[in-house]
Formats: structure tokens, C-alpha cells, sequence
């Protein structure tokens, strides 16, 4: 039939080249038209019985693909079928036509396939060993050998030679290649070691003072593991520095069920004194001190005997301190404490004396880890902690201020 139609453009007057181009320009355009209509033929009778079927099932992986539009893809596909099945209708651009079809039908192949990985991510992720052992860094790997077999048969295609020939031929690129894939490779090594190790999970919260990261990870990819800090901005870290360089990782103290705290009060060094009988009265009213200070001066007293001690006004004689009796006091109030962890660490030590007093510091751990809820206890304690050393007639080290400075100055001023 085509080839009537250019007989009788010739017979017009029209020449031979204009007739077969203007005939095969009309076939092009014929079987584009038709393709476009099988494209939404096939849309619509897949889409609609896919939908159906989506609807009326309880899993959950069907709605994925779905939402990755894996089938909206696949109807794709049928446009180059159709294009590649009426190529041979075409005269001398069959071949062009040919061509255009099958890079057409790769490239939405590889569309298709990349999608069908993310949706294998996305539905991976809907279980509780994903955040253990993701898996998105190895399917980025697979995406990316996708993308590289997708390029080597578009240009296999385009030049008319074999994909093993030019396969072969990139053995002299391998040095190129390497540079250029450097960070993914390095990031590909990394997730293994990642996975082998169970060094990071999605949620740990990590610390990496080099990169300003101090947060949840939020993604772990091939190339970057991803950071949300405490204040909401997000750092962006490459996946192979996490194994060559140092980071904390937190998840041992969620796992641990305790968030440590470790704090000091100072205490002026002047302040620090023996205790007088007064004072041991005074402190017995004290319910969490009453049993340690009566086991405390029956042992003194019997201490004091087999030295032939007989009264506690000899400077010789082993008397209790207001520090001593206040680090008492610390250790029995956190262990009566309902959000102290008492299965952990709980240890109330003296410290070196520095010239801002006597660090009395206080190691234990809190039962509730939620980073509000676990200032709120430690602040607590402290307030409770700093009300208290009037009553142990202890003041705590503070470096003088303006104000303080200014009223010493006056005071000198006047008795002068």
C-alpha cells in the first residue's frame, strides 16, 4: 500500500527522494500515534485491574510497588514493544526506528527495575531488623551495576557492537573507574563492615565532634550516613570516614537501660570541719542518716577506746566531718531515689582538691533515658543537693562576682 502511495506522489510530479520521505515520515507518525494509543490502553486496563487487586489484598508490599509506580512503568514498556514490532514496516530508517525502539525499552527497563529496588527497600524497612541490618547501601551497589549493564547496551546498540566487546575494552579504565568511584566503593566496604560489625543503626544516636554531628542517623546510604542534630539541621557524613575515623555511639546506654550522670559540687575548703555531738543530734533527725550515724559512733567510740581515747575533745581522738557525713547523705538519698538506677554504677567520691574547692562528685545513672525527663531528674537532684549544705553547715565554692567583689571593696573601704 505504502509503496503505492509513492508511485503516485512521483506521478504528481513529486520526487522519488521527497515521495519516500514524506511516505516514511507518515508511517513514523502513524505508528507513534498508534503506540501512544496502546500506551493508554495498556495504562488503563493494567492500572485499573492492578488498583483492584492492591485494594482488595491485606499486604502491604503490592501497595508499595504501587506508590513507586512499578506498574505505571511497566505500561511504559508497551509503547516501545509497539514501536519495535512495526520497525520493520519502515524503509531506509528501519534501522533508526529499530534502534530508538530498543534504547527506548532499556531505558525503562532500568526505570522500572531501580524502582522495583527502592520498593524492595521501602518494604524492608517495614521490619524491625532493618534498623539492625539495613540494607540500602547494598541496593544502591546493585542500582548503580543496573545503571552501568543499562549504559553498556545503549552504547553497544548505538555503535553496533557486542556488550562483551565492550566490556573487555574497559579493562584499560579500571584506574579511571576506580578514582571515579572511590567514594562508593570505600562507602560499600564500609557497610559491610557496617553489618558485619553492628557498628550503626538507623536511630543510633552518634557522636562526631570532626563533622559537628551529634544526633540520631536518619539514613545510611553508600555514600553518606545522614545526622539529624538536637537542633533540628542535618549533617551529612561519608559512610567510609565512620570506620577510619573514631565516633560515639550511644546505643549502649539505651540498651543498658540507664543514662549516666556525673556532676561535682565544689565545696569551699574553709567550710569543711569535725563534727560536734550538736551536730550528730542535729543530723539523727535526718531519717535517710539516722542508722549511719549511730553505726558510725559506735564504731568511733570503740576505736577510740583501743587507743585509750576516752574523751572526743582530744585532738587525737577520730571524730566524723560535715563533708564525710554529707557524701553519707548523697549516697542514701540516690539510693532511696525512685529514678536511680540502683543495678548500676551509684558512687559519691571525693575529688582532688583544685583551687575552686573540693569536687564532691556524684556517678550514677538514671532509670528514665529521655533526654527532658533526664535533665529534669538530674536538675533534681542538684537543687535538692545545694538546699542541703547549709544544714551540714557546708558552703559551696563560687568565684567571686562584680557585685560580691564590689561589696568586699566597700567593706575594707569603711573599716579603714
Amino acid at each position: 500500500m505504502f509503496d503505492q502511495v509513492v508511485l503516485f506522489l512521483i506521478e504528481k510530479g513529486v520526487s522519488n527522494f521527497w515521495a519516500n520521505t514524506i511516505v516514511e515520515g507518515s508511517k513514523f507518525i502513524i505508528v507513534i500515534c498508534l503506540a501512544i494509543f496502546i500506551f493508554y490502553i495498556a495504562k488503563w486496563m493494567l492500572m485499573s485491574q492492578v488498583e483492584k487487586i492492591v485494594f482488595k489484598t491485606t499486604v502491604q508490599w503490592d501497595d508499595i510497588l504501587l506508590k513507586r509506580k512499578v506498574f505505571h512503568k511497566i505500561s511504559l514498556l508497551f509503547p516501545g514493544l509497539a514501536l519495535l514490532g512495526f520497525s520493520e514496516i519502515f524503509g531506509y530508517i528501519n534501522t533508526l526506528v529499530y534502534k530508538f525502539s530498543l534504547l527506548y525499552i532499556i531505558f525503562i527497563l532500568t526505570m522500572v527495575i531501580l524502582s522495583i529496588f527502592d520498593g524492595i527497600n521501602d518494604i524492608y524497612e517495614g521490619y524491625k531488623i532493618s534498623k539492625e541490618r539495613p540494607i540500602k547501601g547494598y541496593l544502591q551497589i546493585t542500582k548503580i551495576l543496573v545503571i552501568f549493564v543499562g549504559i553498556i547496551l545503549v552504547i553497544s546498540i548505538l555503535m553496533g557492537k557486542s556488550p562483551l566487546v565492550l566490556i573487555g575494552g574497559l579493562s584499560a579504565l579500571t584506574a579511571v573507574l576506580l578514582l571515579v568511584f572511590k567514594d562508593t566503593l570505600l562507602g560499600f566496604i564500609a557497610s559491610i563492615q557496617f553489618t558485619m560489625n553492628d557498628m550503626v543503626r538507623i536511630g543510633d544516636w552518634i557522636e562526631m565532634p570532626k563533622f559537628d554531628a551529634d544526633g540520631d542517623v536518619i539514613d545510611i546510604a553508600v555514600n553518606t550516613v545522614k545526622v539529624q542534630n538536637w537542633d533540628k539541621t542535618i549533617t551529612t557524613i561519608p559512610t567510609y570516614m565512620l570506620v577510619s575515623d573514631s565516633f560515639k555511639n550511644w546505643r549502649g546506654m539505651n540498651e543498658a537501660g540507664g543514662r549516666r550522670i556525673k556532676r561535682s559540687i565544689h565545696i569551699d575548703i574553709t567550710s569543711v570541719r569535725f563534727c560536734t555531738q550538736k551536730d550528730i543530734d542535729q543530723w539523727k533527725k535526718i531519717r535517710i542518716l539516722e542508722n549511719y550515724l549511730t553505726d558510725k559512733e559506735l564504731a568511733i567510740k570503740k576505736s577510740n577506746e583501743d587507743i585509750s581515747i576516752k574523751s572526743m575533745e582530744d585532738i587525737n581522738s577520730r571524730k566524723l566531718t560535715n563533708i564525710g557525713t554529707f557524701r553519707a547523705y548523697i549516697l542514701n538519698y540516690l539510693n532511696q531515689h525512685p529514678q536511680i538506677k540502683k543495678d548500676m554504677t551509684l558512687l559519691v567520691r571525693q575529688l582532688s582538691p583544685t583551687e575552686i574547692g573540693i569536687p564532691i562528685e556524684i556517678y550514677a545513672f538514671s532509670a528514665d533515658q529521655d533526654w527532658i525527663r533526664y535533665e529534669a531528674i538530674q536538675s533534681d537532684i542538684f537543687d535538692h543537693l545545694f538546699a542541703m549544705l547549709p544544714e551540714f553547715d557546708l558552703h559551696p565554692y563560687q568565684l567571686p562576682g562584680k557585685n560580691m567583689v564590689n561589696t568586699i571593696n566597700k567593706f575594707n573601704y569603711c573599716g579603714e
